[in-house]
């Protein structure tokens, strides 16, 4: 990928999104799917929350052994309830009842993190330094409650956060869930927009990848872009050399 500076864009950073017991087998396609496109250092965005049984948590076991990222994403991947019109706009428009730190409060929601934390720890599995909330939608947290969570980069929709310093790192970032056709072309235009994006700046795309994308009908865009896209790197590896100082995202 040639940037706007001259420059070649040296890598990007692949997410697989809603890794679950539910959706094991997909994620295990789409793994060997990246790595026919070359693509080896991925992350893995798991949601704790969910009935694991020790089959499967053997599994996460083998892919963080086999050098794969584990972030947090979430409990429950699920708002138990939709709070407020914000909400309601947000669940209409992107995240459905995904977006569960909406439905809570600061103190909630940082509840809610570390508990998603500390259950990678009594499995048995490294804790994670990266957190994504589901469908991007942080909510509101004052800067000090981040600052005690035990994670060193939140994703959100602009970026990678650090939540010690609440400086944000703005990424371009792709998407391929479209399960309609009014998401079909939005994503589409998107994506081109967050090319051009990358492409200008000489950032490093984010690809998120979720488990159906296969079967949805950007599927075949999907493919050419990871065809495309440089090698990939974990989060957990990726150092912005300058973040630029941002206002805290509220969703």
């Amino acid at each position: 990928m040639r940037t706007g500076n001259g420059t070649d864009t040296l890598y990007s950073l692949i997410s697989i999104h809603d890794v679950m017991p539910a959706t094991l087998p997909q994620v295990r396609g789409l793994l060997a799917q990246l790595r026919r496109h070359r693509h080896r250092w991925i992350t893995l965005l798991v949601v704790p929350g969910r009935d694991w049984h020790p089959a499967e948590i053997d599994q996460l076991h083998a892919w963080q052994q086999g050098g794969l990222e584990l972030a947090a994403h979430g409990w429950s991947h699920r708002a138990e309830r939709l709070r407020g019109i914000r909400h309601r706009l947000h669940a209409a428009l992107i995240s459905r009842r995904a977006a569960e730190h909406l439905a809570l409060d600061a103190r909630g929601i940082g509840d809610r993190m570390r508990a998603s934390a500390e259950w990678f720890g009594r499995q048995g599995l490294q804790t994670p330094s990266t957190y994504v909330p589901p469908a991007w939608a942080l909510g509101r947290v004052p800067r000090d409650v981040l600052a005690e969570l035990p994670f060193r980069r939140i994703e959100v929709m602009r970026g990678l956060l650090d939540p010690r310093t609440g400086r944000l790192a703005p990424l371009p970032l792709l998407g391929f869930e479209a399960d309609t056709r009014v998401r079909s072309g939005f994503l589409a235009l998107w994506n081109r927009l967050q090319l051009l994006q990358a492409w200008r700046n000489g950032l490093p795309p984010r690809i998120s990848v979720h488990p159906n994308d296969p079967n949805l009908r950007l599927a075949a865009s999907l493919d050419r872009c990871l065809a495309s896209a440089p090698g990939s790197i974990r989060y957990a590896d990726h150092q912005p050399e300058v973040p630029l100082q941002a206002r805290l995202p509220e969703s």
